[in-house]
């Protein structure tokens, strides 16, 4: 798993690091048993206080979506796909409403923004398919 912060970002580093971990588990690249990074190692990589990691670590237990082992480190827990879809699609649909009423107090028109989000949801769904179709000709 592959972790990246952005230092210029509204979001603390600890919550883009929660979100990572969520997207991780909710698309299948994490799953139940798999052991997340250690705190210092994923520190580094992210180039984060290891305090930061250790927020996080203990945010992803509070959520159940973790469990430490003692002496053995962080594991995903066995529901943690279902809690993690479920967190994400509600932080991501907040984010959205607030985007519409952002857009629509700026003046932009309802109907413009159903055909933009229309738009880009049909176009990124198209794009994810290719890339199922292009991954099955891969493995052939």
């Amino acid at each position: 798993m592959h972790v990246r912060v952005d230092p210029h970002s509204l979001v603390p580093p600890s919550q883009q690091l929660v979100a990572a971990v969520l997207d991780a588990i909710a698309n299948g690249e994490l799953r139940p048993g798999d052991k997340l990074p250690a705190v210092r190692a994923l520190a580094e990589q992210a180039l984060v206080n290891p305090n930061t990691v250790g927020k996080a670590w203990r945010e992803l237990e509070h959520l159940g979506v973790t469990e430490g082992r003692n002496g053995s480190g962080v594991f995903v827990t066995p529901g943690a796909a279902f809690v993690a879809k479920a967190v994400r699609l509600a932080e991501t649909l907040a984010a959205l409403r607030l985007a519409v009423q952002q857009a629509l107090r700026a003046g932009h028109e309802a109907t413009v923004l159903h055909d933009v989000v229309g738009t880009a949801a049909r176009t990124l769904a198209a794009g994810e398919r290719q890339d199922d179709h292009e991954g099955e000709r891969s493995k052939a």
